[in-house]
């Protein structure tokens, strides 16, 4: 199963449609994880075109998102759980706030955004995953977005950079 990750695409303001090195990804995904901050729900009904979506609100959705979609989910394929959260809140970092998200829900792996800086790595023995941004990279020097290659009990993560977002 591979599954295309993504966060913070603020589209329409940093974007007016979706970049052309996703698109390639989102062609070959079964499935669209989408970690908040999408900005409005017509991204949302573009990306069901492409594969079923699972995603969280993030601090900046509009009301109409908020009435489809939780502040978090806990989802589970192929025997590894996966919780997702935008991050965003007071107190502590952005990991921080995802780690604390799923504290009373054991998870394998936490799907974060927020922060548009691309994270993977341990904590605990759980997977932290922030695909960055594909549309917004603020001071990273890529845009970026996630791939994760699920398979039975076992599951690998890499992110996809480039340099221009059209």
């Amino acid at each position: 199963m591979e599954v295309v990750i993504l966060s913070d695409t603020h589209m329409p303001r940093m974007a007016k449609k979706l970049p052309r090195q996703l698109k390639t990804g989102l062609e070959n995904a079964d499935l669209i994880l989408h970690a908040g901050d999408w900005q409005t729900v017509e991204l949302l009904e573009e990306l069901q075109e492409y594969a079923p979506v699972i995603g969280v609100t993030g601090n900046v959705d509009r009301n109409e998102l908020k009435e489809r979609l939780n502040r978090k989910e806990v989802m589970e394929r192929n025997g590894i759980t996966i919780g997702i959260t935008h991050g965003d809140g007071k107190g502590g970092t952005t990991e921080k706030r995802a780690l604390t998200a799923f504290q009373s829900h054991p998870v394998d792996m936490i799907i974060f955004g927020h922060s548009h800086i691309p994270v993977l790595k341990q904590v605990n023995g759980i997977t932290l995953f922030n695909p960055g941004s594909p549309t917004d990279k603020r001071r990273q020097p890529q845009f970026s977005y996630g791939l994760l290659q699920l398979t039975e009990n076992t599951f690998h993560l890499k992110h996809v950079f480039y340099e221009d977002k059209s």
